[in-house]
C-alpha cells in the first residue's frame, strides 16, 4: 500500500510563507490524483488543493486561490504545497491525500481518497 508524510509544518507569521512537502512510499503517484486537506479545530476537513494524475489540472477553493500553489513530481513520488500571504485563518492540520484513479480528473472531497498522511501543524499567528 502507499505510505504518505507530511513535513514542512510550523509556526509562522501572517504574510510569511511556507512550503509543505508529501513524500510517497511503497508505489508510484503516476495513476494518482493527489490533494491537500486542511482541519482546524471545531471544523470539517475542507479541500485545500488538488492535482489530478499528470499534475496538467490543479484546483484550489476561493478561500486560497491565488495563495497556494499545489505542485508534484511523478520521477520523485513527492508532491508539495507551496503557500503565501499566509493568514491566521489559515491555521490548522494539513494532511497529504491520495487516490488511485483511471482518468486525469482532479478529485476535491475527502470520501474520494483512500490514503492518507498523518497531518502536519501549520500555525499562522496574528
Amino acid at each position: 500500500q502507499v505510505q504518505l508524510v507530511e513535513s514542512g509544518g510550523g509556526l509562522v507569521q501572517a504574510g510569511d510563507s511556507l512550503r509543505l512537502s508529501c513524500a510517497a512510499s511503497g508505489g508510484t503517484l503516476r495513476a494518482r490524483a493527489m490533494g491537500w486537506f486542511r482541519q482546524a479545530p471545531g471544523k470539517e476537513r475542507e479541500i485545500v488543493a488538488a492535482i489530478n494524475w499528470s499534475g496538467g489540472t490543479t484546483y484550489y477553493p476561493k478561500s486560497v486561490s491565488g495563495r497556494f500553489t499545489i505542485s508534484r513530481d511523478n520521477a520523485k513520488n513527492t508532491m508539495d504545497l507551496q503557500m503565501g500571504s499566509l493568514k491566521p485563518e489559515d491555521t490548522a492540520v494539513y494532511y497529504c491525500a491520495s487516490r488511485r484513479t483511471f482518468d486525469s480528473a482532479v478529485r476535491t472531497s475527502t470520501h474520494e481518497y483512500d490514503y492518507w498522511g498523518q497531518g502536519t501543524q501549520v500555525t499562522v499567528s496574528s
